[in-house]
């Protein structure tokens, strides 16, 4: 018999910990949450102070009964749920099955999972943290009351299978508001003129800037792109201003949920929900062959950049021996804190300094591997020196016309020797240098292009510029938001295009139901007030009965209005222009889940459904009867097909172009780059000028 027993979440989680611990441990998983609210109804007594009713979920009363049967044999029982509000909701459930004391020392938490950290959490373990337990059950409870009332009156009004929910529905509109900014968008024309210059052999860039003793000067039309032409007199231009300064750049800190998130997006093309899952992988533990199973890095869901003393020490020894002491960073860099940083545990970082990424190629998977890359390298440059640039500005003149050119050069590479954060709209700086120029000095002009263009709307979101902006107003938390976009997605309200999302008809129609009747539960100000009192309960400052029902009151009557006052919705099934092949009635388009489709109106009589199709006027170039059709695949990646699949299987996941190769008569594609697409031929090697 163990002496003593150690509930976890998870079976790989278990068989770490129990490995560290000893004989005396035995440590069991509780697979999550044993006890919840149900799923049949709100089970929230609302006029018996908001008492929830807890009930054990559904398929866990054999994993509940082992754990009471185990906790009954042990000296002592210890729970170890993950380090955060959810956790400690988890110890709190499993203390009242298993008849454990909550105000007992019960509670060990850890932020990573090696032996030390292991080994110091079950030297101070502590009561269970009921003012955390309060803040995830309001949460809960909050959640419960938005999705179960107002999803029934969107099925009634609506369609059936809807919900809404506080966190998504603040996401839905702010997808929706941005889509509508696109649609009023009204571009503006501008211009710009771009040199090419010679200092001898050497050649450089410059743009024009202003007017001799004027400020920057716009180019707003094509009259003014003349009027600066005519100022110019002759090739040579002269060299009257030479700025050179030394310019420091900061390492980015270490990851927080969202940061990671973002990063993983930008340079690993990870959705957020994949990005989630491989940490969790990657915190719970890996076989290590002789090692063992050992977690990668620290918990993956926290919102704080800070570093303990040990993983500080630890690294500044490993930079001192690989890069050099030059490299080390001399001071800490001072943590930058947003106002709703609940701050509760270290930033994601690996568990070990010393375990680099390339002694762990044979024990990860190459997603696990790439992922682990990212944490490890994002970690260490936070620790390592500034980059030093060295910048020069130099202005040109002809006439009355100034022309800049910029320029500058990595004087010490400091962290960017190992890592430079990624951005979504990236401009390389590093290498952009001038020639040697001084004040006096004549360049010769060799070319002048006056280019045309217009402003751009603002972009769609990306899963990462969600992301962002959801934590910079405040709303939903490091665990919430992989859950949010998944759900958004899942209910249809959105879809991915080209890896931004658009809202759908769907989502549309139900966002102007919400905003209609339940304006505050769309409200991001709103919502992040109530993100707000869930700290405040977490803190000890607010009792969470309070919260609720403070935010109950004013709901309860946007519920009985919409009730009574929303109006039905007829999404009326629009003509497809088609009969079915099957019994030869009408096809219409439906919409569903995942956007409009095509279904016989003879159902339920006749199930026939086929996808839209969008051809895209090409004719197919393997049996030249078809054309080239739009598709997606189970990803819901777009590919092109012909149309008269499976006879033909030609396929392509670039886009087919309708004009030939001026070369060989082939087929021409638009190839997708990272920044941008470019024309190629599959046939030879003809291409055409990237496009941004």
């Amino acid at each position: 018999m163990s002496d003593y027993l150690v509930i976890v979440e998870s079976p790989a989680k278990a068989k770490t910990i129990e490995r560290y611990l000893g004989k005396k441990y035995k440590v069991k998983a509780s697979m999550g949450h044993v006890i919840d609210l149900p799923r049949s109804q709100t089970g929230v007594d609302v006029d018996n102070g908001f008492q929830p009713k807890y009930i054990t979920i559904r398929g866990k009363g054999p994993v509940l009964k082992e754990l009471k049967t185990a906790a009954k044999k042990a000296k002592k029982v210890y729970l170890a749920a993950d380090p955060d509000r959810e956790g400690e909701a988890i110890a709190w459930h499993l203390a009242h099955s298993l008849d454990v004391d909550t105000s007992s020392d019960c509670r060990v938490v850890f932020n990573e999972i090696t032996k030390d950290a292991i080994k110091d959490s079950f030297k101070t373990p502590r009561a269970i943290n009921m003012d955390l337990v309060d803040a995830q059950q309001a949460r809960r409870i909050l959640d419960r009351l938005v999705g179960y009332n107002i999803s029934p009156i969107l099925w009634k009004k609506v369609k059936k299978g809807l919900s809404a929910g506080r966190v998504q529905s603040v996401a839905v509109r702010l997808i929706i508001d941005r889509e509508n900014e696109i649609k009023a968008f009204i571009p503006e024309e501008y211009w710009t003129i771009d040199g090419q210059f010679l200092k001898g052999t050497e050649q450089f860039n410059a743009s024009f800037h202003s007017l001799i003793n004027h400020e920057k000067h716009e180019l707003k039309s094509e009259q003014d792109v003349e009027s600066i032409l005519r100022e110019m007199k002759g090739n040579t231009f002269k060299v009257i201003s030479v700025s050179k300064k030394e310019r420091k750049r900061n390492p980015a800190p270490p990851f927080t949920t969202s940061s990671l998130q973002q990063e993983a997006a930008r340079k690993l093309n990870f959705r957020a929900k994949k990005t989630m899952m491989l940490a969790q992988q990657l915190y719970e533990g890996i076989e290590l062959g002789k090692e063992g199973i050992v977690g990668l890095i620290t918990y993956m869901r926290t919102d704080s950049t800070r570093i303990s003393e040990v993983a500080q020490k630890e690294a500044a020894e490993y930079i001192t021996s690989e890069y050099g002491a030059q490299f080390l960073r001399n001071e800490p860099q001072k943590e930058k804190k947003q106002a709703n940083t609940q701050d509760a545990h270290e930033a994601v970082r690996p568990s070990s300094t010393f375990r680099d990424p390339n002694s762990l190629k044979e024990f990860l998977s190459r997603d696990q591997l790439r992922l682990y890359k990212l944490i490890w390298e994002r970690f260490l440059a936070s620790q390592m020196a500034q980059a030093v640039m060295d910048t020069m500005s130099v202005d040109l003149q002809n006439g009355k016309a100034v022309f800049r050119a910029t320029g500058s050069k990595v004087k010490f590479p400091g962290f960017m020797k190992l890592y430079v954060e990624g951005s979504d709209d990236q401009v390389d700086e590093t290498n952009k240098m001038l020639p040697d120029l001084n004040e006096g000095d004549e360049v010769f002009k060799k070319d002048i292009e006056p280019k045309q263009h217009f402003t751009q709307p603002p972009p769609r979101y990306t899963e990462a510029r969600l992301v962002k902006t959801l934590e910079e107003l405040g709303i939903g938390r490091p665990s919430t938001y992989a859950p949010t976009l998944d759900t958004i997605q899942k209910r249809g309200y959105v879809a991915l295009d080209n890896k931004r999302f658009v809202p759908t008809e769907l989502g549309e129609i139900v966002h102007e139901s919400m905003v209609e009747f339940f304006p505050e539960i769309v409200n991001a100000e709103f919502t992040a007030k109530l993100e707000q009192g869930l700290d405040n309960i977490e803190d000890g400052k607010l009792h969470w009965v309070q919260l609720i029902d403070e935010f109950y009151k004013e709901f309860k009557i946007s519920l009985d209005k919409a009730e009574q006052e929303m109006q039905k919705v007829e999404i009326k099934d629009e003509p497809a222009g088609e009969d079915c092949e099957n019994c030869g009635s009408p096809m219409v388009f439906k919409l569903g889940r995942y956007g409009k489709f095509m279904a016989c109106s003879n159902f339920p009589e006749c199930r026939n459904t086929k996808p839209i199709v969008k051809e895209i006027g090409v004719t197919c170039p393997t049996c030249k009867e078809g054309t080239i059709v739009e598709r997606k695949s189970k990803k819901k990646r777009i590919f092109y097909g012909c149309s008269r699949y499976p006879e033909c299987d030609f396929i392509s996941w670039d886009k087919p172009l309708p004009r030939p190769c001026p070369k060989c008569d082939g087929l021409l594609v638009e190839k997708k780059l990272k920044k941008g697409v470019q024309v190629q031929c599959v046939s030879c090697d003809y291409k055409e000028e990237q496009q941004s």
